[in-house]
């Protein structure tokens, strides 16, 4: 399954007529350029679990910034990073299910 049609299904996952009316995920551009995804996990199985914080800098296009806090999983990272951040937000996810 591509990463897309995987976040999708998480996503899905997760919808269970209240859930998603208060949170949710963003993915959105940066201004450096470069990507932030940002996935609520409140009221989720992974709300309280540990995630360590991740920080990755290849080059000036080629980094990534992870991590939760307060209830948030937050991924920044360079132009060509956003399905980097998806993978590790994926792996995650799937290492503790």
């Amino acid at each position: 399954m591509n990463l897309l049609k995987w976040l999708e299904s998480w996503y899905l996952s997760q919808c269970d007529g209240n859930w998603e009316h208060s949170y949710g995920l963003i993915i959105s551009t940066l201004d450096n350029p470069g990507w932030s995804v940002l996935i609520n996990l409140f009221e989720t199985d992974f709300e309280n679990k540990q995630f360590e914080s991740l920080i990755l800098e290849r080059t000036e296009d080629d980094w990534i910034h992870c991590s939760v806090k307060d209830g948030l999983f937050e991924g920044f990272g360079g132009p060509t990073n956003l399905e980097e951040i998806i993978c590790i937000f994926k792996d995650w996810v799937e290492e503790l299910s």
